[in-house]
């Protein structure tokens, strides 16, 4: 496959729940979604120019484009289509797709179903190496930004520009503010649990803001080969000995030579899911272009200190204080500190301008209602009672198969 130029095509993958039209239970039926002509059971299903997929457990399933695509508002029907097709297949079952972050009340220890199919094999290495029966691997949906690079000049660059992005998204993309029937201490429950997930192979994880790399050859000696080495005595048989195991916030996928955000939370709808890919997109070309900062001091930022603010972006999304003057300098703000939701109107100011016409009015209501968790706890109240928490999910639900961003409870 011809390795494509940076920024001209994209990836996206979305990851949904299936759950019970009804009580909103997690349902463990991806498998009915995901059968050939033949009727058997696949891991992956064509579907015109995008696919279905399987994850690590029954009640997600994934849609993607197998073809990077320079137009992300032309994937915007077309996802749409495919939502609308599955919910009609599910409704058979008396089930529906759930957007969001994490299921709101889903007990992973008691619920959790790993796919048994094909590649069973690596779901079943990875529960006996960190035990997938909890949040971080059962309970969060992502949507994955893939990014393509030509060569290791680019790799450089890209990576430089994601590497300053990522502590700030989840101040754009928290959804998951909710964690076992309450709300959690994080308005990114979601990246919280990720955070720690494999905490037992320290060197997949890192700080998860990845260190500085300029070069495929510096990724394998200083990322790959000690994490292949802490895995050896866990893994003889070498099952999960692959570049995806690093779990860091972003990944380089050389197979694919594109470079994966996984720090975004999924949204209400398509719709708001390729808005903020549109935004981050905008924000990292101009890095990119070094139109504000050089690539030397870009790459210099120490990963501490950008992991500092994703932790505190995790926790308290654009609410989140931003002290680093170098830091908010490299983004091109003028002040010395600000607020998350400051420096996200300066970016989205800056780059509107390139961002096509269809994302403006859903970055619009994140930039004046705030990301999905804070409308979700804002239409929950203070309380969080366990009724009006259904309404509230019932009602994304009803976002999702509409197309429609959330604004609260009617």
């Amino acid at each position: 496959m011809t390795a494509l130029p940076a920024f001209s095509a994209f990836g996206i993958e979305l990851e949904y729940m299936i759950v019970d039209r009804a009580s909103l239970k997690v349902r463990p039926i991806a498998d009915r979604l995901l059968r050939d002509d033949q009727g058997r059971v696949v891991n992956e299903r064509p579907r015109g120019h995008l696919a279905r997929s399987n994850e690590l457990t029954l009640h997600v399933v994934e849609l993607k484009n197998v073809v990077p695509d320079p137009d992300l508002a032309a994937l915007l029907p077309q996802f749409m289509d495919e939502i609308r097709s599955i919910n009609q297949a599910l409704a058979e079952e008396g089930a529906c797709l759930m957007p969001g972050g994490m299921h709101p009340w889903m007990d992973p220890a008691r619920e959790t179903r790993l796919w048994p199919y094909t590649h069973a094999e690596i779901y079943q290495a990875y529960d006996r190496l960190f035990d997938c029966r909890q949040h971080g691997f059962a309970n969060l949906q992502s949507m994955h930004l893939n990014l393509p690079f030509a060569d290791d000049r680019e790799f450089a660059r890209l990576h430089a520009a994601v590497r300053l992005l990522l502590p700030i998204l989840p101040a754009l993309a928290a959804s998951s503010p909710i964690r076992d029937g309450r709300i959690a201490a994080e308005a990114d429950a979601r990246m919280a649990a990720y955070a720690t997930h494999q905490a037992r192979l320290p060197a997949s994880l890192g700080l998860l803001i990845p260190d500085t790399i300029t070069s495929q050859a510096e990724y394998q000696a200083r990322v790959l080969a000690p994490l292949y080495a802490e895995l050896a005595p866990h893994d003889p048989q070498g099952t999960l000995r692959h570049e995806w195991l690093n779990a860091r916030a972003a990944i380089p996928r050389f197979d694919r030579m594109a470079l994966e955000i996984r720090v975004l939370d999924m949204q209400e709808c398509p719709r708001a899911d390729l808005a903020i890919a549109s935004a981050a997109i905008g924000v990292l070309e101009r890095l990119y272009t070094e139109a504000d900062c050089s690539l030397a001091r870009q790459q210099a930022l120490p990963t501490a200190a950008l992991a500092d603010i994703l932790r505190a972006c995790i926790r308290d999304a654009e609410q989140a204080r931003i002290e680093s003057t170098e830091y908010l300098h490299c983004l091109g703000y003028p002040g010395l500190r600000c607020r998350a939701a400051e420096l996200w109107a300066h970016l989205l100011e800056t780059v509107f301008r390139v961002i096509p016409m269809p994302w403006r009015e859903p970055l619009n209501v994140l930039r004046e209602e705030g990301p999905l968790a804070r409308r979700i706890l804002r239409a929950l109240g203070p309380d969080g009672e366990r009724e009006r928490m259904a309404a509230v999910y019932h009602s994304l639900c009803d976002c999702l198969a509409e197309g429609r961003m959330f604004l609260g409870l009617e």
